[in-house]
């Protein structure tokens, strides 16, 4: 019996909270309103909504792209039609294995190698069945069916480190990576004049079947490695197979708002695929420096900036700093220490042009060292509060003891 993968199970359209009729701009508007919902940056102590917000970017990574999409939907029909794991022989399983104890008229056919996701080439493993139909969704790594040659080149990841404001307002960095990239000799198709035929020993369908006593079994055809097509004069610089190992450079767009811990999706800057099938995908895991000014919350940006108490007990206006130039910014007369300030549109800018808040937090300086001028003055001022009757611990006592009766309580 074969192990159940664990994404056998999985319900994008029900994690999205989507139809599995709904159209892609339907997908990308709930995956929005559910990633922003469960963002780990507005649930910081919310395991559940940090588990869903995962669940909703697979989702949505599989859901997004039509190709992906179709193969995962063509996936969960298979199962629904019967050819589920945890039995031998359901119907849905490609051709390929025949039992003779069977009756003729009764015989079930599947492909072994189509059950587990893998074939045998000369002792190199390679994909095939299950995994090829799901090699785009989760490795990218096979077709979805006809063929037993990848479908396209492995994806890539690959880490930066970013200053906190090149996060926020995007950047671009040059990148080198080092892998599989298309020949430049045969342009990726492996053939010196870029020509291929039919294999004639499959018959272009990559297989070739084999009996093996009772079963008949269906493996990748030798003469053209499980392609379909031969390659009649191979390129000398890539032996036919249409790519080689080096190292190039491409540069890379950090899109604006990106968070410490994201991954951003590069489509087609991975690793060429062979024989000009298109690339994997390049995924950029990002992490973020903080910032001696500015936290983030969401879209948000916290700043506290330092005042004195004459700015809040009789109100001004003060310079605050932002991720471009400075503003300014009004202090009402009589603002108390701590109080949060709100400057709109000040913040990391969102996708559609806008953008979140500045949050401004004022926080009263305490001078260290005054002057005989300046102490006399204050002195004076002091004596002057207590003659207008103010008391800044008024009702205080009251509220701690209240408070300490009720704890002890």
């Amino acid at each position: 019996m074969s192990a159940k993968p664990e994404w056998a199970d999985k319900d994008y359209y029900a994690d999205l909270g989507v139809s599995s009729s709904a159209s892609a701009e339907e997908i990308k508007r709930s995956y929005r309103k559910l990633a922003r919902e469960n963002h780990p940056d507005t649930n910081p102590d919310n395991p559940a909504a940090a588990e869903k917000f995962k669940r909703v970017a697979e989702a949505y990574d599989v859901l997004s792209d039509a190709t992906t999409r179709k193969e995962y939907d063509q996936f969960k029909a298979m199962v629904r039609s019967g050819g589920g794991f945890g039995r031998m022989g359901g119907a849905g399983f490609p051709g390929g294995f025949r039992s003779s104890h069977m009756g003729q008229g009764a015989a079930e056919e599947f492909d072994l190698s189509d059950i587990f996701g893998g074939r045998s080439t000369g002792g190199a493993s390679q994909g095939g069945g299950f995994g090829d139909i799901f090699g785009g969704v989760f490795n990218r790594g096979g077709s979805a069916g006809h063929t037993a040659r990848p479908s396209r080149g492995a994806d890539v990841e690959t880490e930066i480190t970013l200053e906190f404001r090149e996060a926020a307002k995007g950047t671009t960095i040059p990148l080198q990576l080092t892998g599989e990239a298309p020949c430049t000799t045969c342009h990726g198709s492996g053939s010196k004049s870029g020509k291929t035929s039919q294999c004639k020993n499959c018959k272009g369908t990559g297989f070739s079947s084999e009996n093996r006593g009772a079963f008949a079994f269906s493996a990748p055809c030798t003469e053209c490695d499980g392609t379909g097509q031969k390659i009649e004069d191979p390129c000398t610089d890539c032996n036919g197979s249409g790519t080689v190992h080096r190292t190039r450079s491409i540069t890379v767009r950090i899109p604006a708002g990106v968070i410490d811990g994201q991954k951003v999706r590069l489509a087609g800057q991975g690793e060429a695929g062979p024989n000009g099938t298109p690339a994997g995908d390049l995924f950029v895991a990002v992490k973020v420096k903080p910032d001696k000014v500015f936290t983030r919350e969401g879209d948000d940006l916290h700043v506290t900036v330092p005042v004195s108490f004459a700015e809040l007990a009789l109100g001004d206006t003060i310079t605050v700093p932002t991720l471009d130039s400075p503003v300014r910014v009004k202090v009402p007369a009589g603002t108390s220490d701590r109080r949060t300030l709100r400057v709109r549109n000040r913040g990391v800018a969102k996708r559609g042009g806008k953008s979140g808040d500045l949050l401004v937090t004022v926080q009263v300086t305490v001078p260290t060292n005054l002057d005989g001028a300046a102490t006399s003055a204050l002195r004076t001022y002091a004596q002057a509060e207590r003659d207008s009757g103010f008391d800044p611990r008024a009702g205080w006592e009251g509220n701690v003891s209240h408070g300490s009766a009720a704890g002890s309580a």
